[in-house]
């Protein structure tokens, strides 16, 4: 059984940005980074990911390197290609000429033995957008207490 459970999540990309869709990628990897991830070692913070010419590439994801592997002097904040089916990314070319539409990476998990990204399509949020998601949550974890009181 493949376990499917978050290594690295990037938490403020929900906060920040509306998610229309979500998208299942693999990441090609170099070396030892695989082992830093396993381990937890990475970070999603103010990372994207970028349509080019060659494919899709994902920037910012910061890997540290890993302490027992040899010295092979890897740039921890290096792109790395995401690996979509032609198909997806003929879709995302679509998708991604809306107005203030990026990609962002979501998580990284395992399936199976390997790494994947969710990638999400999405727009940036105002700050009115986002003191109203403050506002329906705090709304939402009183409307809990006081279920849980009359319990």
């Amino acid at each position: 059984m493949a376990d499917s459970s978050a290594v690295v999540s990037n938490r403020q990309a929900r906060r920040d940005y509306f998610i229309f869709e979500t998208f299942e990628a693999g990441i090609a990897l170099k070396g030892s980074e695989i082992k830093s991830i396993r381990k937890g070692r990475a970070n999603l913070k103010d990372s994207f990911a970028r349509l080019e010419k060659k494919g899709v590439f994902l920037y910012n994801m910061h890997i540290n390197p890993y302490e027992f592997a040899r010295r092979e002097e890897l740039d921890p904040k290096r792109p790395r290609k995401l690996l979509l089916r032609k198909s997806e990314i003929r879709h995302l070319i679509g998708k991604t000429f809306i107005k203030g539409a990026t990609l962002i990476p979501l998580r990284i998990y395992f399936k199976g033995s390997l790494a994947k990204v969710e990638i999400g399509l999405a727009k940036g949020k105002n700050l009115y957008d986002k003191r109203e998601t403050i506002k329906k949550r705090a709304a939402k974890r009183e409307i809990d207490r006081a279920l849980h009181k009359r319990r």
